[in-house]
């Protein structure tokens, strides 16, 4: 548990450090959004006058040559405005969409003319220097004032010295509708003495109201120009709608809080969401989890998860998903936990019902001789028959096998034990395998109650020495072979045969009987396991294959079966190489 420890610290350290980081850059982002909005939207107020100041700012000047942002070339383009910018000397040293009938060099009259007239050509213009460098330069907004342009045409058509005629208001009222525009005469006190056009709700301009309205043209929904009449000292006003242009009416103020707001409540919806979340995705396993215990606690240990548990944790391809790799040792270890306990639970079970049945055929084991013997007995202590000499010896051989048997059952019983509790002490020795071997067939092929099975032994083409106990290899052997004996009928062949790979050593017995089902190879070597036939010469404890096992697993060889039922069995005693 000390990497889950050392992982949760890291996971939460790395997320924290995270969001903070990421929070922090998001805060510099949408600050850096919020300002640039301002910027531009004071452009766009003070336009022209606010492009002006910011290209003065933003451009620089390097060998006489200035580099300009390419964005203003867009939004004067789109203004049909042009920009020139000039040095100490007269000479133009940057443009943009500069028309050709501008010169290239300006002499100190055109520079005191666009600073005294605002006009230069048919073009209005602004100007501003900027001192910043060694030698001072002017930069040039110039544009076709149309509105203006207009409105001098109008005081020129209607106007006579000041005045406007009853037959030349109606004429100016048509024009106005045309341009759908409104026309304002003031005195000099702001007040309107004539009005015609669009109504406008306007009755009096306040000292500031025009200049404002000329500096800040992006805070208001009308086009601006006005016109100073030397005959009357009237100024005359015309108002005309914005094409499609959006107009702001919220001060720098406003939009500071509005921005900050929005801030605010992005960050509030980004805290609430990554709550909900980490409330959801921190507090999800460990419901996952409480299930688990409790379907532990009504002992269902092999459904540690249901379907709909397991799609949610892993992949397709039986990896654990994202969200739940951060608790990949608690979920092993439920895992390990749950089949621990499911597989002892089982085993107890499997144990259980396997000691029943071998409890009942010890005991039906044990009777049989028992009784044999017990009957015997009572024949002889009775007098009441004669026997012969040959009936004596057959009594006393039959008593005398019984008995083996028996003994043969305790033995059985002792080793197991041993076996088990790893009691069992090899006396190793260098032993050539086709002589061992060879003797131990011969054993089987010499015995006389073995005469209806056939047995036979194929030696390796080369001496081949291993270490081995003589007495617990051959034990292993007899009990391997007899099984092969015992559990199939009178005509079997079994052969024992040695083979010699880069692998190692292998000893085959291999018989052509009835073989087995794989329920029969799964539990061959267990111990008390007896198989399924009833035969007599099925008797025994059901520990001889589990023997022979782990009797090879002391001399480090492996045991492997195969079998076919119909075509006989194999089992190969992998010797492995050292």
């Amino acid at each position: 548990m000390k990497s889950l420890r050392r992982r949760l610290i890291w996971h939460f350290s790395i997320q924290f450090i995270t969001l903070t980081i990421t929070i922090i850059v998001i805060v510099f982002a949408l600050l850096f959004l919020l300002l640039q909005h301002l910027a531009d939207e004071e452009v766009k107020r003070n336009f022209p006058v606010g492009v002006l100041e910011n290209i003065t700012i933003e451009t620089t000047i390097e060998n006489n040559i200035a580099n300009i942002d390419e964005k203003w070339e867009a939004r004067l383009k789109q203004r049909n405005m042009w920009l020139q910018i000039i040095n100490h000397k007269g000479e133009v040293i940057g443009s943009i969409n500069s028309p050709t009938t501008l010169p290239k060099t300006y002499t100190v009259n055109d520079i005191l003319q666009i600073e005294e007239t605002k006009q230069f050509h048919e073009y209005t213009v602004l100007a501003e220097i900027d001192d910043t460098y060694e030698h001072p330069m002017i930069y040039v907004i110039g544009y076709k004032d149309k509105q203006q342009n207009m409105l001098e045409e109008l005081v020129a058509t209607y106007s006579t010295k000041g005045k406007i005629s009853k037959i030349n208001k109606e004429e100016l009222e048509k024009k106005l509708s045309q341009i759908n525009g409104s026309l304002h005469i003031i005195d000099e006190h702001g007040k309107i003495i004539f009005a015609a056009g669009n109504p406008m709700k306007k009755r009096k301009y306040d000292p500031l109201d025009i200049l404002s309205q000329k500096m800040m043209p992006g805070t208001y929904s009308t086009v601006t120009a006005t016109y100073d009449d030397p005959y009357s000292n009237q100024t005359w006003i015309l108002h005309t709608p914005k094409n499609k242009e959006k107009y702001e009416k919220l001060s720098i103020l406003e939009e500071l809080l509005i921005g900050f707001g929005l801030i605010g409540a992005f960050f509030l919806l980004i805290t609430l969401s990554l709550s909900f979340w980490n409330g959801f995705r921190y507090g999800r396993p460990l419901l996952l989890f409480t299930s688990w215990l409790e379907r532990m606690e009504q002992g269902n240990y092999d459904e540690v998860l249901t379907t709909k548990e397991r799609k949610k944790i892993f992949r397709k391809n039986g990896k654990i998903k994202t969200h739940y790799r951060l608790y990949k040792e608690v979920i092993n270890a439920f895992y390990a936990m749950a089949e621990k306990l499911d597989s002892s639970v089982k085993e107890r079970a499997k144990l259980e019902k396997t000691r029943e049945e071998w409890m009942t055929g010890i005991s039906h084991d044990l009777r049989t001789p028992l009784s044999t013997i017990q009957g015997y007995g009572h024949l002889l202590e009775s007098g009441q028959y004669h026997w012969s000499q040959e009936e004596l010896e057959e009594m006393g051989q039959t008593i005398r096998e019984k008995g083996e048997y028996m003994l043969h059952l305790i033995e059985d019983f002792s080793l197991a034990f041993q076996l088990k509790n790893n009691e069992l002490h090899l006396a190793k020795e260098t032993l050539e395998v086709n002589q061992l071997l060879a003797a131990i067939t011969s054993k089987f092929i010499h015995d006389r109650t073995l005469q209806d099975y056939h047995f036979h032994f194929e030696p390796i083409m080369k001496q081949v020495e291993i270490e081995a106990d003589r007495k617990w290899f051959e034990r292993m052997m007899d009990n391997l072979i007899f099984n092969a004996i015992k559990h199939n009928p009178s005509g079997t062949t079994v052969t024992i045969r040695v083979s010699h790979s880069k692998d190692g050593l292998h000893i085959w017995i291999k018989d052509n009987g009835v073989g087995m089902d794989e329920d029969t190879m799964e539990q061959l070597f267990e111990r008390y396991y007896r198989g399924t036939n009833t035969d007599e010469r099925m008797e025994g404890a059901g520990l001889g294959m589990s023997i022979a096992k782990q009797i090879a697993t002391l001399h480090d060889a492996i045991v492997n079966v195969r079998s076919q039922v119909g075509k006989g069995t194999i089992v190969d005693i992998h010797f492995l190489r050292d």
